[in-house]
């Protein structure tokens, strides 16, 4: 019999390879046969634990992590590896394989990424123009390159070429008139609602989680919250049509946010090449910080902002390594970007200014203006947007998103064609507005009387002040549609939009401290820089300026912020304008408070996410947080050899378990996952005869004597974890929640003299955090 069990062995393996454990293992199995032939002795289950299992340290559905042990794991995989390299060649080559896999992954990031986002700028900008009309040439032409060959566009019509065709042109063969302006006004709308229904119908149908920005849950992916099929396959390609769709469908929303989601997907799929990824959530959680820098310089062309966007917007967890490897993705994305020029401009950025006039430091008075009031709306648009959304969540509403989002594209669609602000795209609005007038300008924001052949300021004439109150029009709209439009079950951004707002009120503010100076120059603030014929005052700055500010106001951001701007305007010297405005506006809209929008959407969906920027000010200690309180049924323990499988299974039903000495002396012993038990015991279940509901579940080294009919033990030590975290009872809570924070703990162990009194997960922070804000404790979700 002993000859059997060893070829058995061996069979598996060949004699020269086999190891310690698998030797032990062997002779476990004759000493268990022998046991049982000779019908006693001592009998002893295989440790089936002492190499991993499929499933155990995996993590369910709506779990958050344990970074700890994630992190512990890859010490000990990095530490095996660097000991083998020093064995042979082969082993040291497979080391150099692992130590340059991260930045081979990090290439394919970017370059997957790139791909993607010039691939959906090409695509969104063609359907965009095909609401109005289509290229004789060639119908996959857009607008833009339809004329750019044509030898009959005029300095003041550069927009219309023969090529070209309006609906009305090639429906009534007409392009003037009443009756003209009817056909194209319903084919903006019929387009509008077809491409919004289609986006709004394959969201729903294949890939539910590719709506909304993507932008809180990946935040709280990043802090460790395990979202299946969030960053998966289906989402990534649904998620890419219905973004071309959407922005196309001329729906106040951008591709920006979503394209920091669709770089995360790209991020997630390509993970699963490389085991060391694949295998460890804290790892690939790394690789997923990287990718949302990847998604802002793809969106922007700010490879630099996209990685302090990550830094300080986004991530949890961003070592110095993780720094460097999402400096080179987002470089090898913009480089990727800049090779396929989806904007035909050769250049990188989406805004490109030259702006003739530098400022004066007289204007940041009107610069801090600009971030006054880009707070004041910051604030107003988060508040206003949470209480659709939650009306949204909580009444009929929300069980007909399809209609719900075709109405809002019909009654944007139904108002925004007869302003030609609100009917152009979004970033061709922030273009236009961005625009420093030249002398040859044909844009009505450009409509000055000519005094003399300069650049210097002029008087406002007709065209200028029609083109005023359409943008004053075009605010009060912008402000109003985007509230309702964020957080339809369509992708949308809320980047663009809530620049368009900052800069519509930078223009208006602009032109008017434009004309003051003209009509003013001896007054006391002009008096010295601003002279008659100067060219003193650049309403596009302002623009610029607005934008920042309303964008800061909305998401909080500044730092990452301030880089994006000039970035994307390559406007470097006016960083102290941006930063004044960008400053004043978060200052402002923390006063109000100081949730910016995602944190806003993080919390109302009720996810599990610790936010570093709010302060625990409150004096209560762990024992007041822990559970079980006053009056609720004990702790549900295991102990660590007196329980029987069946006692273990009827337990399960809590995420996790402390494992004691014994329920008298309640000494603690490790901490063990619900889910690596279930697991274990079924997966014994299966590979080894004895096991019955009577089985000892052992957490010993060595099981405890047992009688000699009594069937083997099960020996789960390996899944145990012998160093959980504790607090002492009267630990205070701040400490605690930093505890949590900076370790992303999911649980902690309470105890009192070294015996265990409860235990404290994060959702028992948020539940308790909550209260304090006078919340409602019961919106937290998930754990």
């Amino acid at each position: 019999m002993f000859c059997a069990v060893v070829c058995v062995c061996v069979a598996t393996s060949s004699i020269n390879s086999l190891t310690e454990k698998q030797i032990s293992g062997c002779l476990s199995v004759f000493e268990l046969l022998l046991a049982g032939m000779n019908g006693g002795g001592p009998k002893k289950l295989v440790d089936l634990l002492e190499d991993p299992l499929p499933g155990v340290g995996t993590y369910e559905d709506f779990n958050t992590i344990d970074w700890v042990r994630e992190k512990s794991k890859d010490r000990d995989r990095h530490r095996e590896i660097t000991n083998k390299s020093r064995q042979s060649t082969v082993a040291l080559l497979r080391s150099l394989s692992d130590a340059f896999s991260g930045w081979l992954l990090m290439l394919l990031v970017g370059l997957m990424a790139g791909a993607l986002a010039g691939g959906i700028d090409i695509a969104a900008h063609w359907l965009t123009d095909l609401k109005g009309g289509v290229c004789l040439i060639g119908f996959w032409f857009n607008h833009e390159h339809c004329c750019w060959t044509s030898n009959e566009t005029t300095f003041q019509e550069r927009d219309r070429c023969p090529q070209w065709q309006s609906w009305a042109e090639l429906i009534v063969g007409n392009s003037e008139g009443a009756f003209a302006y009817i056909v194209n006004y319903l084919m903006y709308i019929f387009w509008a609602l077809l491409f919004a229904f289609l986006a709004v119908i394959l969201v729903r149908a294949f890939a539910p989680y590719a709506c909304g920005s993507g932008i809180p849950e990946i935040k709280t992916i990043l802090s460790g919250f395990i979202i299946r099929g969030y960053l998966g396959k289906w989402t990534l390609i649904t998620k890419t049509i219905t973004l071309v769709l959407a922005v196309s469908s001329g729906l106040s929303l951008g591709k920006e946010g979503p394209l920091v989601h669709v770089a995360c997907c790209c991020a997630n799929i390509l993970c699963h090449l490389f085991t060391k990824y694949r295998k460890n959530e804290a790892k690939r959680r790394e690789v997923l910080s990287a990718a949302a820098a990847v998604g802002v310089s793809v969106a922007f062309g700010a490879p630099i902002g996209g990685v302090l966007f990550s830094l300080e917007e986004v991530s949890y967890y961003f070592p110095l390594k993780t720094l460097w490897r999402s400096f080179f993705a987002a470089l090898v994305a913009a480089f990727t970007l800049r090779s396929i020029n989806p904007f035909g401009n050769s250049r990188l950025v989406l805004f490109y200014v030259e702006f003739h006039a530098p400022w004066h430091l007289i204007e940041l008075a009107p610069f801090i203006l600009l971030g006054i009031f880009g707070g004041l709306w910051g604030a107003l648009f988060i508040r206003a947007n949470i209480a659709w959304c939650r009306r949204r969540k909580t009444t009929r509403l929300g069980h007909y998103p399809v209609i719900e989002v075709l109405v809002v594209a019909a009654l944007t669609a139904l108002i925004a064609y007869p302003n030609s602000y609100t009917r152009m795209s979004g970033s061709e609005l922030i273009s236009e507005l961005f625009n420093d007038c030249s002398l040859l300008d044909s844009s009505q924001l450009c409509g000055y009387k000519q005094v003399s052949n300069s650049l210097a300021d002029r008087p406002a004439g007709e065209g200028l002040y029609t083109a005023l109150w359409q943008l004053a029009l075009a605010l009060i709209f912008k402000m109003l549609i985007t509230v309702i439009t964020f957080g339809m079950k369509v992708p949308s951004g809320l980047f663009i939009p809530s620049m368009a707002v900052g800069a519509i009120a930078g223009r208006l503010l602009g032109v008017g401290m434009e004309q003051l100076a003209y009509y003013n120059h001896d007054w006391l603030i002009f008096r010295g820089w601003c002279s008659p014929g100067a060219d003193c005052i650049t309403p596009g700055l302002y623009a610029m300026v607005g934008a920042a500010a309303c964008l800061g106001g909305v998401t909080r951001m500044t730092v990452s912020l301030v880089v994006i701007m000039f970035e994307l305007t390559g406007g470097l010297e006016y960083i102290v304008p941006l930063m004044a405005a960008t400053m004043t506006s978060k200052w402002v809209a923390d006063a109000f408070g100081r949730e910016g929008i995602y944190e806003a959407h993080i919390r109302l969906n009720g996810y599990p996410f610790l936010e570093a920027k709010e302060e625990f000010e409150h004096s209560s200690l762990a024992v007041d947080v822990m559970r079980p309180r006053r009056g609720d049924p004990a702790l549900a323990v295991l102990t660590q050899d007196s329980m029987t499988v069946e006692e273990v299974e009827v337990t399960t039903h809590y995420s996790g378990f402390p494992v004691v000495v014994s329920q008298e002396s309640q000494r603690l012993v490790g901490f063990v996952l619900r889910r690596d038990l279930l697991i274990s015991i079924d997966n014994a279940r299966k590979r080894q005869d004895g096991v019955v509901s009577t089985s000892q579940v052992v957490f010993t080294e060595h099981a405890p004597t047992q009688p000699p009919e009594a069937p083997p033990p099960l020996r789960l030590r390996g899944i145990m974890d012998l160093s959980p975290f504790t607090v002492t009872d009267h630990t205070p809570m701040d400490i605690t929640v930093d505890i949590f924070r900076k370790l992303g703990l999911r649980q902690c162990l309470v105890t009192h003299n070294g015996r265990l009194l409860g235990i404290i997960t994060k959702k028992d922070i948020l539940k308790h955090m909550a209260q304090i804000a006078n919340r409602d404790p019961d919106s937290i979700l998930f754990n």
